[in-house]
């Protein structure tokens, strides 16, 4: 059952063409308008690296957290139509239903780093290949808190608002982790370090020399992880519990 409902879930979201024009087109788009322009600045903002380079690793991270979020669309949606009242009645558990939506939101964020790899490698990026390998595995971990944080919005809002609060999130996220512009200073600095989406940022700098995350990053992600967790898990017994 377990099987048979994940492939389920993984051909019904490669099938949504919505999803894929918002999910990667948007992230794409995004980076061949500013970074095209700039594709032959070679020191972006006093970082030592390209504009290219740079933005291919902010909008790698940008990408797929937008992803990963967006589970919650497809949560809220099921609701409204009272998919999850049906599934109750199977033999399909709690545990492999939430598990389904957390794969399939990986498999989405592990696609869109991939096409974001590729658009940077259009634009000259190069890279070796241990530094491909470890920034990828690195956002992916970075990334827990976010499957976590799609599940809690999706059982919390319905699909009239799932729209703006998503949207909201994504890019609040993306400006305190640094995706558009450096953060090393000052109380947004402060600020960001306290975040996920700021160490899912650095994760993928880790692509261009970065050293990870060091002791702080690591304790902020597994915190955010357990806590979004827990509270994942609350409201998903509390809203199946009006069913």
């Amino acid at each position: 059952m377990t099987a048979t409902y994940l492939r389920f879930e993984l051909l019904r979201t490669f099938r949504n063409s919505r999803f894929f024009v918002f999910s990667f087109g948007f992230p794409l788009i995004l980076y061949f308008v500013i970074a095209g322009p700039n594709k032959g600045v070679g020191d972006f903002e006093g970082t030592g690296i390209s504009a290219p380079l740079y933005y291919m690793i902010g909008l790698a991270a940008f990408g797929a957290m937008m992803s990963t979020l967006s589970s919650g669309a497809r949560i809220a949606g099921e609701r409204s139509v009272g998919w999850n009242r049906q599934l109750r009645i199977t033999p399909l558990r709690a545990g492999s239903y939430l598990g389904a939506k957390v794969l399939t939101a990986y498999a989405m964020a592990l696609l869109s780093i991939v096409l974001m790899y590729a658009a940077g490698f259009a634009l000259g990026v190069r890279l070796p290949a241990g530094d491909w390998l470890l920034m990828t595995l690195l956002i992916l971990v970075g990334l827990v808190p976010f499957a976590a944080l799609g599940i809690v919005i999706g059982h919390l809002m319905t699909v009239d608002s799932i729209g703006p609060v998503m949207g909201g999130v994504t890019s609040l996220l993306a400006l305190l982790g640094g995706t558009w512009f450096p953060i090393t200073s000052g109380f947004m600095y402060d600020l960001a370090r306290c975040l996920p989406s700021y160490w899912l940022v650095q994760a993928s700098h880790v692509g261009v020399g970065g050293d990870g995350w060091g002791l702080q990053g690591w304790v902020a992600i597994a915190a955010w992880s357990v806590g979004l967790s827990l509270l994942a898990a609350k409201v998903y017994r509390r809203d199946t519990a009006r069913v």
